[in-house]
């Protein structure tokens, strides 16, 4: 059930920069965990990053960590992505939820709502 806003997705060089924005209109999404996953053509949904509600944890796949930073501020969470590489291209999401695969420690509230995604292309 599509409940997140999200947005910044786009074209970008390889070695460039996006950052996407999530948002939940009308509510916030203080408190809540916030997951991001993305999709490549002809693949299943990842799972890539977590960030506790209180916005003191992270936690990153491999393939992301030091390129990533998912951060939050007044009600809503972004994400950085740096030195993008063509490989990142998909389409990505953020969930109130993290994947299960990439959790923190900390508990926080959970809501089973998502976003419409955002594609992200990085070519030359």
């Amino acid at each position: 059930q599509v409940q997140l806003v999200e947005s910044g997705g786009g074209l970008v060089q390889p070695g460039g920069s996006l950052r996407l924005s999530c948002e939940r209109p009308k509510f916030g999404l203080d408190h809540y965990e916030i997951g991001w996953f993305r999709q490549a053509p002809g693949t299943g949904r990842e799972g890539i990053a977590c960030i506790s509600g209180d916005g003191h944890e992270t936690a990153y796949i491999d393939s992301v960590k030091g390129r990533f930073t998912s951060t939050r501020s007044d009600g809503k969470a972004f994400l950085q992505m740096n030195r993008l590489k063509s490989e990142d291209s998909a389409v990505y999401y953020c969930a109130a939820t993290c994947p299960s695969g990439v959790r923190v420690t900390a508990l926080s509230l959970v809501l089973n709502v998502d976003s419409q995604g955002t594609q992200v292309a990085v070519s030359s």
